[in-house]
């Protein structure tokens, strides 16, 4: 009688929240998880719990040189060539003005949060395929709604939403099943914690603090708690079919993708301009009384 077959999977961004979730969860179902991050260490109570199916290894996705060193770890350890999930989860947060994005952190959130899972995905999708596998990507409402101070994020996220759609429809001959998780607000550690630039055209008190409601934006709205999203996510990626990519996952994701798709922009801004007290910092800026604080 034919053993079992063992599933496998890669999860990036495994050093706490989402990721540290998904590669505990995925083993607690009986999966042989390879969790990733930049410095295997922080994984290292992974280990230690789950010794017979979490394997800790460093990969920063932000590194092409990374990756090929990952992928030589994970695929000499795959007896059969085949991973059955590969799961793009590491992120970083990146809040800012549009105008006032920092060059490093661009660079940052674009290695990230854009070039490294398509890089990961790129190098990883031979062992998928044999597997016939799921390749999931961890998106974002940023990606979909209109969010102040977050630009550069969302556009990113709006990127992976877009290569996840493409490569779903190219994936469909291979049998490969493609979820993208258009997330909510989840109790992580992610938020962006950097201050207002000193220079920016917008340093004054009225922004300052819609600047802080936004970097507080998951935590204020009764965000999910990682363990249970992990549990939803792994649900849906063990369910997934070819064809069905994004799946709203997370507090706010499904009423307000609904939003963002079907109701008109100028009501949606007129809500936001609200939420995150933008009406009085145009207010200081038509009256131009932010010039009067250079």
């Amino acid at each position: 009688m034919a053993a079992e077959h063992q599933k496998t999977a890669v999860v990036t961004g495994c050093s706490s929240g989402i990721g540290y979730c998904l590669a505990e969860e995925l083993a607690k179902r009986g999966w042989k998880v390879f969790a990733c991050a930049r410095r295997a260490e922080t994984m290292q109570s992974l280990a230690e719990e789950y010794p017979e199916k979490i394997v800790p290894f460093s990969m920063d996705i932000s590194l092409l040189d990374s990756i090929e060193k990952g992928y030589e770890f994970v695929s000499s350890r795959l007896a059969d060539g085949k991973l059955d999930l590969l799961y793009n989860n590491a992120g970083s947060s990146c809040t800012f003005p549009a105008i006032d994005v920092p060059d490093e952190a661009l660079t940052q959130c674009t290695a990230v949060d854009f070039e490294g899972p398509v890089r990961v995905t790129s190098k990883f999708s031979r062992l998928v395929i044999n597997a016939q596998g799921t390749i999931a990507f961890t998106g974002s409402l940023a990606g979909v709604m209109i969010f102040p101070w977050g630009s550069v994020y969302g556009a990113m996220k709006a990127a992976v939403h877009q290569y996840a759609s493409v490569l779903a429809l190219e994936m469909e001959p291979f049998n490969v099943k493609v979820v993208n998780f258009v997330t909510g607000g989840v109790n992580t550690d992610i938020a962006d914690k950097r201050p207002l630039p000193e220079t920016s055209i917008y340093n004054f008190e009225a922004t300052k603090k819609s600047f802080a409601d936004r970097q507080a934006m998951a935590v204020k709205n009764s965000p999910m708690d990682p363990a249970l999203y992990a549990k939803r996510a792994v649900n849906a990626v063990e369910n997934s079919r070819v064809g069905v990519v994004n799946v709203a996952l997370g507090t706010g994701a499904g009423i307000l993708s609904f939003v963002a798709a079907y109701f008109p922009r100028w009501l949606i801004l007129f809500v936001i301009r609200i939420k995150f007290g933008l009406n009085a910092v145009w207010s200081v800026i038509r009256n131009g009384e932010y010039k009067k604080t250079k």
